[in-house]
């Protein structure tokens, strides 16, 4: 039996910034060690990382930091923004204001000012920026990370969130991929702060991540580019594109930085929590800005409740009831609602009220699917009204094979049934086989022999060559 991994649960309750992530698993487990040399390997100059405990609303956590030599720009990661700052602006703001238990910045705790190409916040902890950034095109970033000693697959997930943040301000600024330059990807910290993050998960061996919801204030930021709301045009553009979903809290501040965004929708694989669920466990990563929420992502490996052999997962069933359609076009309805994506499509005759009868439309899907889906429903039915109930559902887990059999190649479904003594302990597992309706399909039309006479001996043949 393979052991189950556990998910990745990022709770971005206070936001989410590139160096939250990374200090979040950092505290989780990934090796400082990997993570010191990937950097390192690095092609730029001018930085160095400082990894430290701090306290954040009372709690113990990790801070990240990318500590920038006098002739580079440093500045607050929570707050950067891709466009370029205004030239002057004189505040100051207390970003480390959090007590460090241990660290190496050169600068004064009780507040420090930043002055570089990054936007102003217009609120109370309001700072701006005026040394000028570094222009980078995502080709010059791609080929840092080419030249850099990291795994293919941490490399992978850093291309991947940088090509999201790319897409992102060439939108916001109407230039394509391959023309913009943007501040915030070109600047060194943010370089950094991608690749650690995606060299971190890569060393946890995380497959499976979960990104429910991202918590962003509230009020407007001072830009070169005028006075932008929050959330910022990058981070709006980024949870469109990805299907990132956003909640705006009364808290006033940016708290979910673009390159937060972008690391979310470039590793998340789901957006849905398990029902129920064990958590083995925790990292809190701590940002740099005092507001009026914390400032913290915490990171949690959870296991969902339940089977070995059973995912929890969910689902959700869309209802209709149609009383004047053609038995043709339920059947087209059918046909264009499996290829949009839906999981199962069925009718069922029911009598509604005077005793009319009709057909219970009912198609299985997810989430994400939903309005393309309902957009079919209402385009090629006489529907006016369509139900919608999200269930939670245990699957057992399968796995698609393509075994050689005397007729063919078959494609065959494999599922592993637990047996259970009754005290929820398996003592054995049936391995149950499962040949795919089109393979078996293919054979009868080459041969011309019936579907149930194909399907025999298709599982007599699996029986046998299990048995060897």
């Amino acid at each position: 039996m393979n052991e189950k991994k556990d998910a990745l649960y990022l709770e971005c309750y206070s936001g989410i910034s590139g160096d939250m992530v990374t200090a979040a698993l950092l505290d989780l487990g990934a090796d400082e060690v990997v993570l010191r040399k990937a950097l390192a390997s690095l092609p730029l100059d001018g930085f160095s990382i400082n990894i430290s405990r701090v306290k954040k609303a009372g709690l113990d956590a990790c801070d990240f930091d990318v500590v920038l030599d006098a002739e580079h720009e440093n500045h607050d990661h929570d707050t950067a923004y891709l466009y370029g700052g205004v030239e002057e602006c004189g505040h100051t703001h207390d970003v480390h204001e959090h007590n460090h238990d241990e660290h190496d910045h050169h600068h004064d705790e009780d507040g420090h000012e930043h002055r570089h190409g990054h936007c102003c916040h217009d609120h109370a902890a309001e700072h701006c920026h005026d040394h000028d950034h570094a222009h980078r095109g995502l080709a010059e970033v791609l080929d840092i990370l080419n030249k850099a000693d990291l795994t293919d697959r941490a490399r992978a997930t850093a291309v991947r969130i940088f090509t999201i943040l790319g897409q992102a301000e060439a939108k916001a600024h109407g230039a394509t991929l391959e023309t913009v330059h943007f501040h915030e990807v070109g600047a060194v910290d943010s370089i950094v702060d991608i690749t650690a993050a995606a060299v971190c998960l890569d060393n946890l061996g995380i497959e499976d991540v979960i990104v429910p919801v991202l918590y962003e204030g509230t009020g407007s930021i001072r830009c070169a580019h005028g006075v932008l709301p929050i959330p910022v045009p990058a981070v709006v553009n980024i949870a469109a594109a990805e299907h990132l979903n956003l909640h705006i809290t009364g808290a006033k501040g940016e708290y979910v930085t673009p390159t937060g965004a972008a690391i979310a929708a470039a590793v998340r694989t789901s957006d849905q929590l398990p029902a129920e669920f064990t958590v083995s466990k925790i990292g809190l990563g701590a940002g740099k800005r005092e507001q009026e929420l914390p400032g913290l992502v915490r990171a949690m490996l959870i296991r969902p409740a339940g089977s070995e052999y059973a995912a929890q997962d969910v689902i959700y069933k869309l209802e209709s009831n149609i009383d004047d359609t053609t038995g043709e076009a339920l059947g087209y309805v059918m046909e264009r609602l499996l290829a949009a994506g839906a999981r199962d499509v069925q009718y069922s005759p029911v009598y509604m009220k005077k005793n009319r009868p009709a057909y219970l439309l009912t198609v299985l899907c997810l989430e994400e699917d939903i309005p393309a889906l309902e957009e079919i429903i209402f385009a090629e039915t006489t529907t006016i009204g369509i139900r919608r109930v999200r269930m939670e559902r245990s699957i057992l887990k399968r796995h698609i094979y393509t075994i050689p059999t005397s007729l063919g190649d078959v494609e065959v479904k494999m599922c592993l049934v637990p047996h259970c003594n009754g005290n929820e302990v398996f003592e054995d597992v049936e391995e149950r086989c499962y040949p795919e309706y089109e393979s078996i399909k293919a054979i009868c039309k080459r041969t011309g022999r019936s579907y149930q006479d194909v399907t025999r001996q298709v599982l007599r043949e699996l029986a046998e060559n299990k048995e060897d």
